[in-house]
């Protein structure tokens, strides 16, 4: 499966947005698995899964560009994974422990060097949403807010928040020609 994952980044990042759609769809399920598991071993409730999967769905989309073709992208996207879990885990006001057991991969990868410009791009795409949506995504993935705590901002229910957020990665990946 991760090798799977591997070809179809490298078809995406060579523009064939059919792979981009494909890969996003076969990461999405792994991700919520991972997310739930962690979240659990951790104690706190599962339903954040979802913040999880988005945040880290987003963050490959705009750090796509830093990913070494020449390595497997699995240890990379579990990297950004549990930095989101984490993320997630102390905007709820709690200590976050996210459990390694499974990931020694990850650990002996690292995480992607990055360039600095990672907030201006974010802050480019970001400007290609309107509405709730971009306000969703600033408030979330670039203010670093929970789904509560945008659905509060925003006068939006938490479900409208996903619902947004979701509909927004779409229009970020189709901008992008994935």
């Amino acid at each position: 499966m991760t090798e799977t994952w591997t070809m179809l980044m490298r078809s995406a990042l060579a523009g064939d947005g059919a792979a981009y759609r494909e890969l996003l769809g076969a990461l999405a399920p792994a991700l919520r698995a991972f997310a739930r598991r962690v979240l659990t071993a951790s104690g706190r409730d599962a339903g954040d899964a979802e913040d999880v999967v988005q945040e880290t769905l987003l963050a490959l989309h705009l750090k796509r560009h830093t990913w070494d073709p020449s390595t497997p992208l699995a240890p990379w996207v579990w990297a950004i994974a549990r930095h989101k879990a984490v993320d997630v885990m102390r905007r709820s006001g709690r200590r976050a422990e996210v459990p390694l057991d499974g990931l020694e991969d990850v650990l002996t990868q690292g995480e992607p060097e990055t360039d600095g410009l990672e907030a201006r791009d974010a802050r480019r795409m970001v400007a290609l949403l309107s509405g709730r949506e971009r306000a969703v995504v600033e408030a979330m993935c670039l203010s670093g807010a929970s789904v509560k705590e945008a659905g509060a901002k925003l006068a939006m229910s938490e479900g409208a928040v996903r619902v947004a957020l979701h509909r927004a990665l779409k229009r970020l990946a189709a901008a992008h020609g994935g």
